[in-house]
């Protein structure tokens, strides 16, 4: 039984044709227009891609759902590009399935007006990442320590004992530390967040990921999504990588790209 796959949702065009393939790399992708809006769509096997079979891959084929997440991203992205201008979408979830047209315009119907008012918000406007890593451990945790005069006095105090007590107040320095680190990374953070402002129409954290989704060695302290007015992109860019020299003399760097999907502000 065959189903339909929705991408995401835009605001007519008269570009309707894809060249990228369906999340099943076989279907064309396609539209269906519903007043002021198109849905964009393939055909999928419904029993494929139901709800309950994608828990199921989930658990057990880990690589199918990656590469399923990718094409349905490909398509997405083709969609949100016209010539050379970013078009407005709304994106969605991986897995979202009807079983029959008659289904999805239903709830095109219901949800017309919420799905407008979000469009009209991100008219004009692009989605950008920017994520901020710390390089340098040594050169922070130094910063720190020179500024703070607790660690300042309890560094004399060891100085000055013998070897045997010294060991048990350098373990208890260690963690005066370690909590100061957090507490100023954290502060550091907020900072580098409150920045952003100055360049962003709104902005919103994001999870911090692990070095095994982020590929890089060193840790990540701060994910942010921007949400930028396209007027104001270059200066995005140009406050941003102002921003990176700043906070490489702390042991400190950011990289920003985009724009991407609005995943993070276009929730109806």
């Amino acid at each position: 039984m065959d189903g339909l796959y929705l991408y995401c949702i835009r605001e007519k065009t008269d570009t309707p044709c894809f060249s990228t393939k369906g999340i099943d790399e076989k279907e064309e992708v396609f539209v269906i227009p519903f007043r002021e809006l198109e849905a964009v769509v393939s055909k999928v096997s419904f029993e494929e891609f139901a709800s309950e079979e994608i828990q199921k891959k989930a658990r057990e084929d880990l690589n199918w759902i990656k590469e399923k997440a990718i094409a349905h991203e490909k398509v997405i992205e083709e969609a949100m590009r016209k010539d050379d201008k970013v078009l407005s979408l709304i994106p969605m979830r991986f897995g979202t399935i009807f079983k029959e047209r008659a289904g999805l315009e239903e709830t095109l119907n219901k949800d017309y007006l919420k799905i407008r008012e979000v469009l009209d918000r991100i008219r004009g406007k692009q989605e950008w990442s920017v994520k901020v890593y710390l390089k340098e451990r040594e050169k922070f945790e130094q910063v720190i320590k020179d500024k703070n005069e607790t660690i300042k006095e309890k560094e004399k105090e060891i100085a000055s004992l013998p070897e045997g007590l010294a060991f048990f107040m350098e373990e208890e320095l260690k963690e005066i530390i370690a909590k100061e680190i957090n507490k100023e990374l954290n502060n550091f953070a907020e900072d580098i967040f409150e920045r952003l402002k100055d360049f962003s129409f709104d902005l919103a954290k994001g999870k911090l990921l692990e070095k095994e989704l982020t590929g890089k060695e060193k840790p990540m302290v701060l994910n942010v999504s921007c949400l930028i007015l396209e007027d104001r992109i270059e200066d995005f860019k140009k406050g941003v990588e102002a921003l990176d020299q700043g906070i490489n003399t702390k042991g400190f760097y950011l990289e920003y790209n985009g724009p991407w999907p609005v995943y993070n502000f276009s929730v109806y």
